[in-house]
């Protein structure tokens, strides 16, 4: 018989070991090391196994919105539970909570989008896309337009399709990746690949990189541009000014659609609703996932643009689903979580109060010795750490700079992720004041440690 579990920190990790596979991890490292066990959480702080009390610079996995233990989405789901636990949206059936979180979504979403497949995540949203791409292109006689650009260091998702449309090798590497009809084109990442370039001038050659690519490729075949606003695994890639408006005028040039991830820039991260709203961009199609329950169960779906359904619409099935697309228990924690953003404010909040004073916090660790820049967009920031500050240049990579940053910041409880050698942030869109001068606080004695231990 089976031992009942036990509140100790050992035997959990002796249970990871033993039985779990743990997402994006080496596990020859987690079996020396052991998982932190978080045990709890609330407001902004999480607490493990052993006690320790950890701010969560991270919402989790950028998801968070709302921070821990709001009581409100967790009664939805018990009224909902009680009330319709499940059922499926497939066979011209519908349930409540779905279709007013679709109505919902659609008024906050930016004009013309007014249409919403609901999916479990944002991978299947990613997924969801290049079918329903491909299937739109098929039903206007074009079945030629399959090939969706996407960029370098961008994350869309690790199924088979998400992780394609991906642009990170390492994933490639794993699977036989990217599938055919899938291509790649350079990030707007100025610090990293800029060069002598100004940042506008960079910004200008990376958008560029796209109308040659789709002359490459030739008009006729490609079906669609994906991009995230701001690239957030790939380390918070803010694109210069000049990025977004050439963009925009290179798809205006030719008969390809506009896909917008909004996965993590969706529900006020940028202090707009999307990330849409803040560069002015018009997309085609527009995924969604993390902030749209706060991370409180799993949710995501695609946001489609009036005219695409219309040519869906007089075409029959479009045969794809899942299971528990549109699943009324997240449906309900959806609509409770939209309802506390728009009655706190928290979006006007976060535009107008807490993402300023995070950014001009932030911006006081720049003169670090460690530090190469310092950048950030409403509740989202990154850290370069470098050797050399004036020539952009980083350690030797078997230093593993940003790994060691990591491991001070989780001793000193702070969560702020490693992305090579670039620290990176999305707290809770609730952090206030306090929160913000105490993650900027441990995030400093954190450099000053690791920096210490470089030269030590």
């Amino acid at each position: 018989m089976k031992q009942g579990p036990r509140d100790d920190t050992a035997h959990w990790r002796a249970l990871s070991q033993a039985h779990h596979l743990p997402p994006f991890s080496d596990r020859a490292q987690l079996h020396e090391q052991g998982p932190r066990i978080i045990t709890r959480a609330e407001g902004v702080h999480l607490w493990d196994s052993e006690g320790n009390r950890i701010l969560d610079g991270m919402a989790g996995l950028w998801c968070v919105a709302l921070g821990y233990g709001r009581e409100e989405l967790v009664e939805a789901a018990a009224r909902q539970m009680r009330e319709l636990p499940y059922y499926n949206l497939f066979f011209q059936t519908a349930h409540p909570p779905a279709l007013e979180l679709a109505a919902a979504i659609a008024e906050l979403t930016p004009a013309g989008l007014d249409h919403v497949f609901f999916t479990g995540s944002g991978s299947e949203a990613n997924d969801t896309m290049l079918r329903m791409v491909r299937h739109y292109w098929a039903l206007k006689g074009r079945p030629e337009k399959k090939v969706i650009i996407s960029r370098v260091n961008a994350y869309h998702g690790s199924t088979v399709a998400g992780a394609s449309l991906s642009g990170m090798r390492f994933m490639h590497e794993q699977g036989d990746l990217p599938i055919p009809g899938i291509v790649h084109i350079a990030q707007p990442y100025w610090f990293a690949e800029g060069g002598d370039m100004s940042p506008e001038d960079f910004g200008l050659w990376a958008a560029d990189q796209l109308e040659t690519k789709i002359l490459e490729l030739g008009v006729d075949n490609v079906a669609a541009f994906i991009a995230e606003p701001i690239q957030g695994a790939g380390g918070v890639i803010i694109p210069p000014d000049s990025y977004w408006p050439r963009v925009r005028e290179i798809l205006a040039r030719h008969d390809i659609l506009f896909v917008a991830d909004e996965v993590i820039c969706g529900f006020g991260r940028t202090g707009e609703w999307f990330g849409s709203d803040y560069y002015g961009l018009a997309p085609d199609m527009l995924t969604i996932a993390k902030g749209l329950t706060s991370g409180y169960i799993p949710m995501g779906g695609l946001v489609v643009r009036d005219h695409i359904v219309e040519v869906l619409s007089a075409g029959g099935d479009f045969n794809h689903g899942f299971t528990y697309s549109g699943h009324p228990v997240a449906a309900a924690v959806g609509l409770e979580t939209l309802r506390i953003l728009r009655e706190e404010g928290i979006v006007e909040r976060v535009r107008t109060q807490t993402a300023p004073y995070l950014q001009a916090r932030l911006r006081e660790l720049a003169d670090h010795p460690l530090v190469g820049e310092v950048r950030g967009l409403g509740m989202l920031g990154a850290i370069e750490l470098v050797e050399d500050r004036a020539s952009r240049r980083r350690y030797p990579a078997e230093r593993g700079v940003g790994m060691r940053c990591r491991k001070h910041c989780f001793e000193q409880g702070l969560v702020m992720r490693a992305v090579g050698d670039t620290m990176i942030i999305a707290p809770p869109l609730v952090l206030d004041r306090d929160g913000v001068d105490e993650l900027v606080e441990k995030a400093r004695r954190c450099l000053d440690l690791t920096l210490a231990e470089l030269e030590g």
